[in-house]
């Protein structure tokens, strides 16, 4: 069996929090028709797949780059740091990674980018799913203790709500200096 690794972000185009990786190693035996692209499932679908993940997979990690390393780096150094961190803290040592996009992160196995790979291949679908879950997580948990900006229903994305907020209110610690407003 080739332990083929998966790679996925959450959060690039969000105005406030952290980019997050999935990394996932999947066995051969895994049920890949329980996949998709985490933006085609609904949240409640997106959480049981992430649970069976978690279950059932050879092995799974989550890597964080925070809004302060992304206003740091840029988003794209962000998010290859997230997934690099992701790759590297596997309990397994993949054999090749494969990445969602076009941008590799510098890892020590062969490592391929593919357009629409969250689409097209299980591992990298897996990793999108579990990226996407851990990252909403996170928000939701950040805006009980900061209930002004509503980042439980749009999970820090720019839609007019969000924006209207921040005119309100300012920017708060975890929103993206890099990223414009308006």
């Amino acid at each position: 069996m080739q332990l083929t690794c998966g790679v996925d972000e959450a959060g690039r185009g969000p105005l406030a929090g952290p980019v997050t990786a999935g990394a996932v190693i999947l066995p051969k035996e895994f049920p890949i028709e329980t996949l998709d692209d985490s933006k085609r499932l609904s949240a409640k679908r997106r959480n049981e797949c992430a649970r069976l993940i978690m279950d059932r997979s050879v092995a799974w990690a989550i890597g964080w780059a925070s809004h302060l390393e992304i206003d740091q780096f840029n988003i794209l150094a962000a998010t290859l740091l997230a997934m690099q961190r992701a790759v590297q803290s596997l309990e397994v040592c993949p054999e090749n990674v494969i990445v969602d996009g076009l941008h590799t992160p510098l890892l020590p196995y062969p490592t391929q980018a593919v357009v629409k790979a969250d689409s097209l291949i299980p591992a990298v679908m897996a990793a999108s799913i579990l990226a996407k879950t851990a990252r909403d997580a996170w928000m939701i948990e950040y805006s009980i203790r900061d209930p002004r900006y509503g980042f439980e229903r749009h999970m820090g994305y720019p839609t007019k709500d969000h924006r209207d907020r921040i005119h309100q209110y300012g920017r708060c610690p975890i929103h993206r200096r890099s990223f414009r407003v308006s």
